[in-house]
């Protein structure tokens, strides 16, 4: 039997508490979860992609089937690089959905072989996501609900 393997892309700019839940649910279901930190993203970092490498190494090391990556390029052609049959995708909410269903059925077009998985976070996280992470770290709000602690740290000392 050959072995299910998943991507969870993201930019991650934090991890949240809503990434690593999923991530936890995602190591239940396959037998090795590639988390990849994409590069090319339309979205303006914080982080660069090496710090949020080593952030996710960090608070991911308890996962045994867990690895951390980046990648460039299209995702379907680095899931089938990482010879993985499945793609990770959170939803969080109704609002999530539209974008996430067009991008699953465009990497289905590209790649027939490669599934995308929904994988819903715990609900204290459904509304949780790293801009508004980001947002409360800036005005110096209390991150403890959003993040680990050791990533709280890094926003602080890099919104200084």
């Amino acid at each position: 039997m050959s072995k299910k393997i998943a991507i969870y892309p993201g930019t991650f700019d934090p991890v949240t508490f809503g990434h690593i839940d999923v991530i936890k649910r995602a190591a239940s279901l396959f037998d090795e979860v590639i988390v990849s930190v994409a590069v090319s993203s339309p979205k303006k970092a914080l982080f660069t992609v090496k710090e949020r490498v080593g952030m996710l190494k960090n608070i991911t090391s308890k996962f045994r089937n867990v690895g951390i990556s980046s990648f460039n390029g299209l995702l379907v052609n680095y899931a089938k690089s990482k010879n993985a049959s499945a793609i990770v995708r959170g939803l969080r909410a109704v609002s999530d959905f539209e974008y996430e269903l067009q991008m699953a059925l465009t990497n289905r077009k590209l790649n027939e072989n490669i599934t995308t998985v929904f994988l819903m976070p715990n609900e204290k996280y459904s509304y949780l996501n790293s801009t508004l992470v980001r947002e409360i770290a800036a005005y110096g709000g209390d991150l403890s609900s959003f993040v680990p602690r050791e990533i709280a740290k890094k926003l602080r000392e890099k919104l200084k």
